[in-house]
């Protein structure tokens, strides 16, 4: 994926204290790929790790493709998405993400 943000407002699905008129509204937004295409993203989750919030995106248009995970943080009202660039964040990003899947199949 690029490294551009992306801002999106109150309706954003990300976990925060926002209104929402639909339980089950899915959040779609638009990221381009290293290729220059845009790709629709779903916003399938937010968790938590070290007191940030990070946020599961599958495509749209192929759920059985590997999903990218992006920080989230509050700009001047508005929830943007970042790239993890830093490695050892990576890492705990990606264990904390495992085992919240793994307690989901024990469920």
């Amino acid at each position: 994926m690029s490294d551009h943000k992306h801002e999106h407002d109150e309706a954003c699905g990300c976990g925060h204290d926002h209104d929402h008129d639909h339980e089950h509204e899915e959040f779609v937004l638009t990221l381009t790929d290293e290729n220059g295409q845009d790709v629709e993203m779903v916003l399938v989750e937010t968790f938590d790790v070290s007191e940030k919030v990070y946020a599961l995106l599958l495509e749209r248009n192929n759920p059985e493709a590997d999903g990218i995970i992006l920080r989230l943080e509050e700009e001047d009202d508005k929830m943007v998405l970042y790239n993890i660039e830093d490695e050892e964040e990576w890492r705990l990003v990606e264990e904390a993400y495992n085992e919240i899947v793994s307690a989901q199949e024990e469920s």
